[in-house]
C-alpha cells in the first residue's frame, strides 16, 4: 500500500529554470528529488502544484510523493528533509493527505506577488525589480480591477504553450506600496505561463500614462500576446499561497 504525502517548502529560485526538470539547466524539483531519494529510494517521484518559470521564487509551495511504508514522524521528517536541502531550498512541513490528493489538481487557488522598487538595495536586488520614475497607483488599481471581470487571458499568455484553455478565474488583483516595495498582489484558480509578468508589464503602461484604464481593457479582448506590454523581470516574481480543500488532508 502506498501512502501519500504533501511537502511544503518555499526556495530562491535565483540560481534554478523554474521548478520543473528539465535538460538545460538545475531546476528546483530535480533537486529535491535528488535529496529525497537518499531517503526513500530511487523510485521516488515529486509532483509540484504547477510550474515557477526560470529565476522565479516561492514563499509556499507544495508538491507530493508517495512511500511505501508510512512515515511516523512528519514533524521529524520535515525538519530532516529541511537539513538536507540546499541553503536555497527550505521545507516547513510533511502532511499526510488521502491516496488520491494531488498537489497541482487539487489546488483550489493560488496567489501571486510582483515586488518592485524605486529604491536600490543590494541585498535585496535578487528579490524585486527597480523601476525609475512616478507611477500613478490610482491607475494601476483601475486596470487590476478590470482583470476580475474577465476569463480569457490569452494576451498574456506566452505562445505555443501545451494549455488546453487559456481561461482563468482571478479573484483578487491589487496594488499597494509596503514600504520602500510596490507590490502587485494576484490570486486565480490557475495561471497561464508568464501571465503575472505581462500583465504587470502592461500595467506599468498605464502606471506611466502611456495607456489608459479602457485601452488596457482592449488589450485582453483582442485576446493577442502581442497587444500586450513587455513582460517584467522573473526576480520580482513570488508564489506566496497555494490552497486546498480541507478534505485532502489526514488529521
Amino acid at each position: 500500500m502506498k501512502h501519500r504525502y504533501f511537502i511544503r517548502f518555499s526556495y530562491d529560485g535565483t540560481h534554478y529554470h523554474g521548478w520543473q526538470i528539465q535538460p538545460n539547466g538545475l531546476s528546483v524539483q530535480e533537486q529535491m528529488t535528488t535529496v529525497m531519494r537518499r531517503l526513500f529510494g530511487p523510485e521516488l517521484e515529486l509532483t509540484g502544484a504547477g510550474r515557477t518559470d526560470s529565476g522565479v521564487h516561492a514563499t509556499m509551495m507544495f508538491a507530493h510523493f508517495d512511500t511505501e511504508i508510512p512515515i511516523e514522524d512528519t514533524a521529524a521528517m520535515a525538519a530532516k528533509l529541511n537539513y538536507m536541502m540546499p541553503r536555497d531550498i527550505a521545507v516547513q512541513a510533511v502532511l499526510p493527505v488521502q491516496p488520491e490528493a494531488h498537489a497541482r489538481f487539487d489546488a483550489t487557488s493560488r496567489m501571486y506577488e510582483y515586488r518592485m522598487s524605486s529604491v536600490k538595495d543590494p541585498f535585496l536586488r535578487h528579490f524585486y525589480t527597480p523601476y525609475h520614475g512616478p507611477l500613478d497607483l490610482e491607475a494601476m488599481n483601475r486596470a487590476a480591477a478590470v482583470l476580475t471581470e474577465y476569463t480569457d487571458f490569452t494576451s498574456f499568455s506566452k505562445v505555443h504553450t501545451d494549455v488546453k484553455t487559456n481561461n482563468c478565474c482571478i479573484t483578487k488583483a491589487i496594488w499597494e506600496q509596503r514600504g520602500d516595495l510596490l507590490v502587485f498582489t494576484i490570486q486565480a484558480d490557475r495561471f497561464l505561463r508568464n501571465m503575472v509578468r505581462a500583465i504587470v508589464g502592461t500595467m506599468l503602461e498605464v502606471g506611466r500614462g502611456k495607456m489608459t484604464t479602457e485601452e488596457f481593457r482592449q488589450v485582453i479582448e483582442q485576446k493577442d500576446r502581442c497587444a500586450a506590454g513587455t513582460s517584467v523581470e522573473a526576480k520580482g516574481l513570488f508564489l506566496v499561497a497555494i490552497a486546498y480543500p480541507e478534505a485532502i488532508f489526514i488529521r
